[in-house]
């Protein structure tokens, strides 16, 4: 017959306080209620749209590690970097990350007796004449001898305890589960700091473009208004000496001042675009640092590798988010469940108690108690039965929010790659326009100042060419901004296999 011992006795008399719980410990987490995760079905097609819209896949293409890797302009580099250095929006969510690691530790604690320890001392002075002369007086500690001369008894009692409180033991798994949906929140907080560095990024890059694309505009109303004034004043030259007339004058001065006002008006959009763009950065970005102009590459991929499944959106943080969120809601069903069943609480402690504190640790006298508790819900009118039907519909409505979050990264991928389908064929079409109208110019121009032809045919070539290069820079900034936003869809690159989440 095997002999029972309480966990709670003391080793020896007058030693150390054995490990409460170890028992208790072996109990734990014996039935698990919460319902097995299944990750849902993707509601997308396996593979990214193709067609005329769409550009074809490239064999050459590697995979993209991180954003450094993917952009290719060393001022832009220099710029993200130190907006992941001051941005304040990402220092909230490094904030918000470790607020939810926190809340974690502090769940998962639960799982573990909470040890303390206690130590007292009483005093007290009691009339000789009580009924309990010669007994130990209250608080068990034993009687003084009364002083000489005196009637009174003078009581001592020295305590040093350790204890465990309350202690519940998950039998059914509830602890377990609150803990491990705390753990889903922490790793969804997690996956929101990432996805506020790769808004940040897109934001910057973004900024920076929208800057450059400003500053090629104002450039080329600037060359305009000196281009134009200088027809303008052949023109009034031509006109004091009888050969234009009043209206050519007034025509070659419209494109100037239309340049004029382009300029002033840019001007002041470039200013405006630099402060965008450093409340982004969150410092004062140098001048050094500025694009002077669009027109040069800034990132490194421009097409998908062939064969990629559209699995690979299953890594996109937000999406990763939407399903740590769904885990945690699954775990919370778990938790629901176990309130249908018994609660088993522990309470013990064990220590040494003395009447004279120079023999605490010597002869004393060893003490222990021990309180199991049950409890088990009865009538809770509907309580226990609404907060799993609460639990379950939470559930379904983080598998909805999962399920949009892949169609949303679908359509946004799918959209991105339209217009990188097209995209080269709108510059080249735009580049050929620009150097037609030129061409045209230049002829226009050179017939008007030989006299074979009025300024009309040369104010509409000025004007065309002005507006065909000012389309130029807005297609290139259409372009640049494109596969910036790949890069951003596409989760920031595509730095591992498709289809594999990190944390599965």
């Amino acid at each position: 017959m095997m002999r029972r011992v309480s966990p709670f006795l003391p080793l020896r008399r007058g030693g150390a306080f054995s490990t409460i719980g170890l028992a208790a410990l072996a109990l734990t987490g014996c039935i698990d209620l919460a319902p097995a995760y299944h990750r849902p079905a993707q509601p997308t097609p396996a593979a990214f749209p193709t067609g005329p819209a769409y550009a074809p896949p490239s064999a050459t293409v590697q995979p993209v590690v991180g954003w450094r890797d993917f952009f290719s302009d060393p001022k832009l580099k220099t710029v993200i970097d130190e907006a992941l250095a001051n941005n304040r929006d990402l220092r909230e969510a490094v904030a918000n990350i470790a607020a939810a690691r926190a809340q974690y530790q502090v769940q998962r604690a639960d799982l573990y007796p909470h040890l303390s320890a206690n130590a007292s001392a009483t005093f007290g002075e009691f009339p000789s004449t009580t009924s309990f002369v010669g007994q130990p007086p209250p608080g068990g500690a034993a009687a003084a001898p009364p002083r000489s001369g005196g009637g009174s008894i003078h009581e001592h009692q020295f305590d040093l305890n350790l204890g465990v409180s309350a202690f519940e033991l998950d039998l059914f798994g509830k602890l377990r589960n609150l803990s491990r949906a705390a753990q889903d929140q922490y790793f969804a907080t997690r996956e929101a700091r990432d996805l506020a560095q790769i808004t940040l990024i897109d934001e910057v890059a973004g900024d920076y473009l929208t800057l450059a694309s400003d500053r090629s505009l104002l450039k080329i109303a600037e060359e305009t208004v000196i281009n134009g004034g200088k027809t303008l004043d052949l023109t009034r030259a031509r006109f004091g000496g009888g050969i234009a007339s009043q209206l050519d004058v007034s025509q070659a001065q419209t494109i100037v001042e239309q340049a004029r006002f382009d300029v002033a008006r840019l001007t002041t959009q470039a200013a405006l675009d630099r402060n965008a763009l450093e409340l982004v950065v969150g410092a004062p970005v140098t001048d050094d640092l500025l694009p002077a102009q669009i027109g040069a590459p800034v990132v490194v991929l421009s097409r998908l590798p062939a064969g990629l499944s559209s699995a690979v959106l299953l890594r996109r943080p937000d999406v990763v988010q939407a399903e740590d969120q769904l885990k945690a809601a699954n775990a919370n069903i778990g938790a629901a469940r176990a309130a249908f069943f018994p609660t088993l609480s522990l309470t013990g402690s064990g220590g040494l108690t003395s009447n004279a504190l120079s023999t605490l640790f010597r002869g004393a006298a060893a003490t222990w108690t021990f309180a199991p508790q049950i409890t088990q819900p009865i009538f809770d009118f509907g309580a226990n039965r609404g907060n799993l039907n609460l639990a379950k519909a939470q559930r379904d409505l983080a598998v909805a929010t999962y399920e949009k979050a892949i169609q949303t990264a679908f359509r946004e991928v799918a959209d991105a790659l339209a217009q990188r389908g097209t995209i080269d064929t709108e510059l080249a079409a735009q580049r050929a326009l620009v150097g037609a109208a030129l061409e045209a110019l230049t002829l226009a121009d050179a017939r008007y100042q030989a006299g074979a032809d009025t300024y009309l045919n040369a104010l509409i070539a000025q004007r065309t060419y002005y507006a065909a290069q000012q389309t130029l820079v807005t297609s290139e900034l259409t372009e640049a901004t494109n596969l910036v936003t790949l890069y951003t869809v596409l989760g920031g690159g595509l730095d591992a296999p498709p289809g594999v989440n990190p944390r599965p």
